[in-house]
């Protein structure tokens, strides 16, 4: 489990690819500090495995289903990424819960200045819009927002300015690719208020007696 509170900003020292997959390796500082084999890194929102660590850098598989779901299969050497360790059990939560376990990816479509903030503009699909609210929470490329606006198609954030110099976000172009993760309590939420509504099923007396409730 993570926050989506960025402790730092990595570079992707090497891409290896496989038939489907591909294996980075990151160079960073901060989260290296306790680092083991086998623990998690959120990589720009996505929960990667450690697979091997050096003085100056970890490496993590990538497996196809994650190169399907996030912006991964444009990343390149050199590329700058947010980095967050998995949150300790006596850690502060300063964001939000966020799993690592994307639920794809949106585009941004406009990017502006007001005052000391700057408004980020998302284009995303309708199976991630569908649990945007209004000042609720999303993790895009790991970082912990507030969503601040909602259109048809798209949502808003407004980045301050810690998070700008703390982050990528601001590195990337109207365009580019953003991972996204919608809040998940609000997804458990979701499924329970719209279970069974596929199958014409609902949740009354009759199906409560039926499973002994």
């Amino acid at each position: 489990m993570f926050t989506g509170i960025v402790e730092e900003k990595g570079t992707i020292k090497s891409i290896q690819p496989g038939v489907k997959s591909i294996r980075l390796a990151i160079e960073a500082e901060i989260v290296l500090g306790g680092l083991k084999i086998g623990d998690s890194v959120a990589v720009s929102g996505v929960c990667l495995t450690v697979t091997d660590i050096s003085s100056n850098s970890f490496a993590a598989d990538v497996m196809p289903e994650t190169l399907r779901k996030s912006a991964f299969s444009n990343l390149k050497p050199g590329d700058v990424v947010n980095l967050e360790r998995a949150m300790a059990a006596n850690g502060r939560f300063g964001g939000h819960m966020v799993s690592g376990h994307i639920d794809g990816t949106g585009t941004i479509a406009d990017i502006k200045r007001e005052d000391n903030a700057v408004w980020v503009k998302i284009k995303a699909s309708p199976d991630i819009l569908k649990y945007v609210i209004d000042k609720g929470s999303i993790a895009i490329d790991g970082i912990s927002l507030t969503i601040a606006k909602i259109e048809k198609d798209y949502f808003s954030v407004s980045l301050i300015p810690h998070t700008i110099k703390e982050t990528t976000l601001l590195k990337k172009n109207i365009g580019d690719t953003v991972n996204l993760e919608s809040d998940l309590v609000g997804k458990y939420i979701y499924k329970f208020l719209n279970f069974g509504k596929e199958e014409n099923k609902t949740i009354d007396m009759e199906f409560l007696q039926k499973h002994g409730f």
